[in-house]
């Protein structure tokens, strides 16, 4: 009995097609964005796996004003970290050919920073053509159109298709993702049309990672200023993207993400896997974490109204030598169900990445990015708070206690990053980088933010097919 299944999963794996409807996970998925329009020819039902793993080597120093530097009697004093082997991260993918023009695909986290155990990141079904309607139209209409249901990544914006996600690094050439991560599954549909280099995206989904049917209380605090109802999120998108001459490419896309709502919104801080930053900017207090080290979450979870323009360039200067570019800009306004004032935060961000050999197998590149934010005035109470607790440390501070012991401010985050790697195959990478990142607008005060910044390599393996 073993046998005979052992033998119908094997013949599965063995005879299944690669899907070309969906982006690969080795290396030819990079610079993949919205998914190509291609025709295969079904021939059956048939399903494919695959994994990603990546291990993550860490050597950052950390730094802050904060006076008294004992993490044991200072929560807002630094952990005390070392050189390691940080957890690796691992995904699953099982992909499924059900018909003509239909796929599903279906990822689990197997094991990350966040969720050390087995969690589903999502799944949902991809149609590329509607077998199931006989219409010359719709059959026309469905060449140039992509349509896609249930848990699935937001589609706002390009940057979140050069991430590292979970155990897959390959897309990325750096260690990490930006600042303030754009990235969340949330359940609902989209349509991609791509028609002669013209890119439009329309989508709605339900506006949360963990869909909630619990009426939203208006009359308690925390939701005071919230409408009461669990909105959707409307995504649109609009671009250009063409490869305009045989050594030139070029894709300029313009995204919005909005939702009147939504009552625990994580567009910011929808990643159930961590950052590869580990163990920096963080306290071993209770309370705190090290998911996601280095990234800057505005807290914008009920409504939220964000924008963001992509500009990417590639061009080969010789055979066996490409340069690329990919900018980012954004600004987003919106706020918690308890503020009745809406807050705003932007990012800029750019890479300028040099492939070289054969197959492109190694690079460099370097990335500059910076996040400004208004700061809520009672995350920065919070923060005096902890003043009067740390009083008997002889920790001193100008401020006192009070309604408004510690005005809102303006955060400011800058970073540097300088990569290098090599892409033993296709389905094996290897880099290793330099960053250096700081933090600027926190009073000074007894805060493990004021004057905080860490530095130094990381390097890490990706393993992806």
């Amino acid at each position: 009995m073993n046998k005979s299944i052992f033998s119908v999963v094997a013949a599965l794996f063995i005879s299944s097609l690669s899907f070309a409807q969906l982006r690969p996970t080795d290396q030819t998925g990079i610079n993949v964005f919205e998914t190509p329009k291609t025709d295969t020819q079904f021939t059956g039902p048939k399903v494919e796996f695959g994994g990603s793993i990546s291990m993550p080597y860490i050597a950052l120093k950390q730094s802050n004003d904060v006076v008294n530097q004992n993490p044991a009697v200072n929560s807002q004093a630094l952990f005390l970290n070392t050189p390691n082997f940080a957890l690796s991260m691992a995904n699953l993918y099982i992909n499924s050919y059900l018909a003509d023009g239909i796929t599903l695909n279906v990822t689990l986290y197997l094991a990350s920073k966040h969720h050390n155990e087995t969690w589903v990141k999502g799944g949902y079904i991809q149609f590329d053509k509607l077998p199931f309607i006989k219409l010359d139209l719709l059959d026309n209409i469905m060449k140039y159109t992509t349509i896609k249901v249930g848990q699935m990544d937001v589609n706002y914006g390009d940057a979140h298709f050069r991430r590292s996600d979970g155990g897959n690094g390959m897309y990325n050439a750096f260690m990490e993702n930006y600042i303030m991560d754009e990235f969340a599954t949330e359940i609902g549909a989209e349509a991609d049309v791509n028609y002669n280099g013209l890119i439009g995206t329309v989508a709605v989904t339900d506006g949360e990672l963990n869909p909630n049917l619990a009426a939203i209380d208006t009359t308690v605090a925390s939701n005071k200023y919230s409408n009461g109802l669990r909105n959707p999120s409307w995504i649109a998108k609009l671009g250009y993207d063409k490869q305009i001459t045989d050594k030139f490419r070029a894709r300029i896309t313009g995204s919005v993400y909005t939702t009147a709502g939504s009552g625990s919104n994580t567009l910011f801080g929808g990643d159930r896997t961590g950052s590869n930053y580990s163990a920096v900017m963080y306290n071993t207090a209770p309370g705190t974490t090290t998911a996601f080290n280095g990234r800057f979450n505005p807290g914008l979870s009920d409504r939220l109204t964000t924008v963001m323009g992509n500009l990417f360039l590639k061009y080969n200067l010789m055979s066996g030598l490409s340069v690329e570019s990919f900018t980012t800009l954004e600004a987003a306004n919106g706020g918690k169900a308890s503020e009745a004032k809406d807050r705003k935060a932007s990012q800029f961000a750019t890479d300028l990445i040099f492939r070289f050999g054969k197959a492109d197998n190694f690079f460099v590149g370097a990335r500059y990015n910076t996040v400004s934010a208004d700061v809520l005035a009672s995350s920065a109470k919070s923060a005096a708070s902890l003043n009067a607790s740390n009083a008997a440390n002889s920790i001193t501070t100008a401020y006192t206690i009070g309604q408004d012991a510690m005005p809102a401010y303006k955060q400011g985050i800058s970073r540097l990053a300088i990569s290098g790697g090599w892409y033993v195959t296709k389905n094996i990478m290897a880099k290793v980088e330099y960053s250096n990142q700081k933090y600027t607008g926190v009073p000074n005060v007894n805060y493990i933010f004021n004057g905080a910044e860490f530095h130094g390599l990381s390097a890490e393996a990706v393993i992806s097919f």
